[in-house]
């Protein structure tokens, strides 16, 4: 059997624009939708460059072991010297906030004060560790899930003790340091084959669940793809920050090719970093303007990775 691509997913329509690139580019690929299924760990995987595209927001779409069973399959992948694009550190960054910061910090990246709790207690408590404004996040997590704001600890408390309370999937609910941008927005940073490809203004102005994907799964008036007279997306023409070096280091460590980095400045200009996406997607209107596709970009880095495996099979 000839070697391909393999998309490894849990959501199929965030995987139909890549699909569409690599058919433009003539590409053989399949798709392993991961949700559930089995694998001989006897078995020796297809030959091939595997794009792993699992979500840390899996579990919402009722796909609650795919990142575990991905984790596993992975394990068998690299175990057979595979090639795997966002390998297993990278699925292992998607799915905990707690060790994406700690890998961001070892590359001189600023992130905000973040304590992680479990259980309702200990979240209470730690909330009086901040002086200011924080807000709560859950640790896996992804479009947004669990993020609320509280002025104090007494607000928190309230919150936490009652029915309206969810906890993180994992159990980890984080508190963090509330980050005031003075136009109300978010920098998010492109990268494709671990290279800066570009950034886009992100308007938090209504929210924040800021998955860019044109088919958005949010499933609420915060969507940012919902059509409104200012975009929430906007290109940020000759996008140029020192932290963007640090950016590349990062991904280079942790076996992540593509990925969305989010990060937010205060009035002082001061930069901090708080999530990263391994599964990115990709504002259509924003790029049209721009002339630029994201898909585009990973189908022919993934064309390329195909091609380079085929040279080494001669």
């Amino acid at each position: 059997m000839s070697a391909k691509i393999y998309i490894i997913h849990e959501n199929e329509e965030w995987t139909k624009p890549l699909k569409q690139e690599l058919e433009q580019l003539n590409v053989p690929y399949e798709d392993w939708f991961l949700s559930e299924g089995n694998f001989d760990l006897s078995d020796v995987p297809p030959d091939g460059v595997f794009y792993n595209r699992m979500s840390a927001s899996s579990h919402t779409r009722d796909h609650r072991y795919a990142p575990e069973y991905t984790a596993a399959v992975l394990s068998w992948l690299e175990s057979h010297g595979r090639r795997v694009l966002n390998d297993s550190r990278a699925l292992a960054l998607e799915v905990s906030k707690v060790a994406q910061y700690a890998a961001l910090r070892k590359h001189g990246i600023v992130t905000p004060k973040t304590i992680a709790a479990v259980g309702k207690d200990h979240l209470v408590n730690a909330a009086d560790a901040f002086s200011e404004p924080f807000i709560t996040k859950h640790n896996r997590a992804g479009k947004g899930l669990g993020v609320q704001l509280f002025n104090n600890p007494e607000t928190l408390k309230g919150y936490v003790m009652s029915d309206a309370f969810e906890d993180s999937i994992d159990g980890i609910t984080l508190l963090q340091q509330y980050i005031q941008a003075p136009d109300a927005s978010i920098t998010r940073c492109e990268f494709v084959g671990g290279k800066f490809l570009y950034a886009v203004r992100v308007d938090t102005s209504e929210g924040f669940e800021l998955c860019p994907a044109d088919a958005c799964q949010v499933g609420d008036s915060f969507c940012p793809t919902t059509e409104e007279p200012a975009p929430k997306f906007e290109f940020i023409e000759n996008f140029d920050h020192p932290v963007v070096a640090n950016y590349e280091a990062f991904l280079k460590a942790n076996g992540i090719a593509f990925a969305g980095i989010e990060c937010i400045q205060n009035e002082r200009g001061d930069l901090f970093t708080y999530d990263v996406n391994t599964n990115t997607n990709y504002n259509d209107d924003a790029e049209k303007k721009a002339g630029v596709s994201g898909m585009k970009a990973i189908a022919e880095t993934l064309a390329q990775e195909l091609s380079n495996l085929h040279s080494l099979q001669k």
